[in-house]
């Protein structure tokens, strides 16, 4: 499986619950927090939801 990194660009502050729990789900708490994952199909329905306050790098 392919990894990518993804780090939180944007707050999640004024943001839906929604969102707010999908960038838990994500494990980014905080700004300029990052991740790699593993981008199963799961994951990259995550990153499309909350694309606007992420930046995702292919590794």
């Amino acid at each position: 499986m392919a990894k990518i990194k993804i780090t939180q660009i944007k707050s999640g502050i004024d943001r839906s619950e929604r969102q707010k729990q999908t960038l838990i789900a994500l494990g980014l708490r905080k700004m300029n927090a990052s991740r790699e994952v593993e981008a199963t199909p799961q994951i990259l329905g995550m990153v499309n939801k909350v694309s606007h306050l992420i930046k995702v790098e292919q590794l």
